[in-house]
């Protein structure tokens, strides 16, 4: 009996290992917002304490917070094109919401997922004027979308959706993943309009922060003393820039009569308070920034409703395991700071984007990098996490090292910047740049009296108030950054002008 037990134990120590069933690739759920300021975000701890999204924070307890996450190009279509290809406007030819058009036919990495056999599915805001290419399904807003009762694009076909649009691309969401193959792994493309100019919150949260007065930025009187033409001469403050629609004196588009009741019951009297007895001067402005925070963050709470419903759904399905899930928004966006709305700029609060991301079994939980990533590495990121390859020509790279805090020694220590929308919403002219851990080097160019550089040092000056460019003290540092910025362009391939299909002609007076 012991000789056949030898016999057999031995048998089974020669025999060759059970080849191991390969693990089944990660899905992947990405939710795009639109406008979505990092200060937005609870997870981030801003000073002042604007909201709390509890939904997106648990993407931050459960994966990694990216702390300086750049979009390389500050405005809706573009950084849509970066996050579907991985490269720069230069390279996939997106420019600007003003006269862009996207090449469907380039490589993306839905197609590529596609190709792999992932199930895909894109619901809410595209805004790149081509239909929707490398997904099996999708609804999108035409343009930039309409808060209540959205018409919608599906598959071609035009649709009127009734109920509030966050709502509706959450369910929309939802409703597929519940009718997908079980058997076959996904990628969702979750792409809300809000928290998108004109701010319009769903009716139940129409009296969400019970009037609270929010704290004011410290820079909202800021006069740009210590910066160029450009700065002076943009069209995107409060003080200027906001119009009636903004502020609700008019209704947003789509109410029915029944939702218009509860918007009436909520805005008719604070809007009579303030005709009769309109504020002035600063007083006005402070009034429109407290209009402003109730908006927008009203829409950031349908948003953070939206993610924890999704986030409950994987949950129920014993899909969170293995689904990755990513948090980000197109770019930053002002909160009052500078007196701005709006982004489109190199400086920080419209450069920087929230990003958080949760990679069950790689990111490590409850971690955060302060190291320059960028929308460019999200394909790369979810490419190599499909195990697929990346694609020659990707400017980004994967960030799995980086989240499992294992940052490669070659990681990126600047980043290149290009806005090309001038003449255009905003004013805000055509500049290019690099940005450091410390440093941003910026130049303006395209119009006359905005042809400068200007050099700011975010360790003395972390609100960007004073360029210190051209002073002694910093020559050196200028020195260094003009090198770095001439590498990257020819890195880049950046054009040494800009090609005719990122210009914008001046519109003739009539």
């Amino acid at each position: 009996m012991r000789t056949l037990v030898a016999v057999v134990v031995a048998l089974a120590a020669a025999a060759p290992a059970r080849a191991q069933v390969p693990k089944r690739p990660p899905n992947i759920v990405v939710v795009f917002t639109d406008d979505h300021a990092y200060q937005a975000v609870s997870a981030y701890n801003h000073p002042l304490k604007l909201n709390q999204t509890p939904n997106i924070d648990r993407l931050a307890k459960e994966g990694v917070r990216l702390d300086r996450c750049l979009v390389p190009n500050s405005i809706c279509g573009p950084s849509r094109a970066v996050l579907l290809t991985g490269r720069y406007s230069h390279s996939n030819g997106f420019y600007n919401n003003t006269n862009s058009r996207f090449d469907g036919s380039q490589t993306t990495f839905p197609k590529l997922l596609q190709r792999a056999g992932y199930q895909t599915a894109l619901f809410g805001k595209w805004h790149l004027v081509s239909d929707p290419t490398g997904f099996d399904t999708w609804q999108i807003l035409p343009g930039q979308g309409q808060y209540y009762n959205p018409p919608m694009n599906r598959m071609g076909q035009r649709v009127v959706v009734p109920g509030y649009v966050t709502d509706v691309i959450t369910d929309l969401s939802l409703d597929w993943l519940r009718g997908r193959d079980p058997n076959k792994p996904f990628l969702l493309m979750c792409q809300h309009k809000a928290p998108h100019r004109e701010w319009s919150p769903a009716l139940r949260h129409l009296n969400h922060n019970n009037d609270r007065v929010y704290p004011e930025p410290d820079t909202l009187f800021d006069d740009y003393a210590g910066r160029g033409a450009a700065e002076r001469n943009q069209d995107m403050t409060l003080e200027k820039s906001i119009n009636a629609l903004d502020m609700k004196f008019n209704d947003p588009p789509g109410l029915t009569a029944d939702q218009k009741k509860t918007w009436d019951a909520y805005y008719a009297p604070r809007n009579a308070a303030f005709k009769a007895a309109p504020p002035q001067g600063r007083d006005l402005v402070r009034w429109r920034y407290q209009r402003y925070m109730h908006d927008y963050l009203g829409c950031v709470k349908a948003v953070d409703e939206g993610v924890g419903r999704v986030l409950d759904y994987l949950d129920r399905e014993k899909l969170t395991d293995n689904t990755i899930v990513v948090y980000a928004s197109d770019q930053g966006f002002y909160l009052g700071e500078h007196g701005w709305f709006d982004k489109r700029w190199i400086f920080e609060e419209s450069v920087r984007t929230p990003c958080l991301i949760r990679w069950p079994g790689v990111a490590r939980p409850g971690t955060s990098s302060e190291r320059l990533t960028s929308l460019l590495d999200v394909a790369p990121t979810v490419l190599e996490a499909a195990g697929l390859p990346v694609p020659e020509g990707t400017h980004g790279r994967s960030l799995k090292g980086l989240l499992a805090g294992q940052t490669p020694a070659d990681w990126r220590t600047s980043f290149y910047y290009h806005y090309y929308e001038y003449p255009g919403p905003h004013d805000v002219r055509r500049h290019y740049g690099v940005v450091t851990e410390r440093y941003k080097l910026v130049r303006f160019y395209g119009a006359p009296g905005a042809e400068y550089w200007e050099l700011f040092d975010r360790q003395t000056d972390p609100r960007e108030l004073t360029s210190v460019y051209g002073r002694p003290e910093h020559a050196d540092a200028q020195r260094q950054l003009h090198a770095e910025l001439d590498r990257l362009r020819q890195e880049l391939r950046v054009p040494a002008t800009d090609p005719p299909e990122a210009q914008i002609l001046p519109k003739k007076k009539q």
